[in-house]
């Protein structure tokens, strides 16, 4: 069976994301765009730029569990974009814990994480979200072994 290209999971993570904003109001399709970007900058592979266009699909609702589960996705696909799929209540260390026990997802997240905390895209938030913003990102990088090199 062959699996989607990259041009169409950009095409559908798109899609999904097309009715919604980010915090500071842009378009998401920005942020998945940008974090896909990171991934290839980064050196990623073609699963790992697969896995950022839908790293927020599942968990923003976007995209159902069903529907990662049946599509025409490698494996390592399925599991990155499991691994940073949130759980409803789930503790960060846990969280992060998941991420670095799954191969690729860390360079994903590692992506996710400098955009979100990108100064330009603080920069336009109030201070008290941009204050809580900016420690639960340094907070996951910690978590991740992701410090400041």
């Amino acid at each position: 069976m062959p699996h989607l290209t990259l041009a169409q999971v950009e095409a559908i993570a798109r899609e999904g994301h097309a009715h919604q904003t980010d915090k500071a109001g842009r378009p998401y399709a920005e942020h998945i765009q940008a974090v896909a970007e990171g991934v290839g900058a980064r050196g990623g592979t073609d699963e790992q730029i697969a896995a950022a266009w839908l790293h927020d699909a599942v968990e923003d609702d976007v995209l159902s569990r069903e529907w990662l589960e049946a599509a025409e996705l490698p494996q390592s696909v399925k599991d990155m974009v499991d691994a940073m799929t949130k759980r409803p209540g789930e503790e960060p260390a846990a969280y992060a814990r998941r991420i670095l026990a799954t191969p690729g997802a860390l360079l994903v997240k590692e992506s996710d994480l400098a955009h979100n905390a990108d100064p330009a895209r603080l920069a336009v938030l109030d201070g008290p979200t941009r204050a809580r913003l900016s420690e639960k990102y340094a907070t996951m990088r910690r978590l991740l072994g992701l410090t400041a090199r």
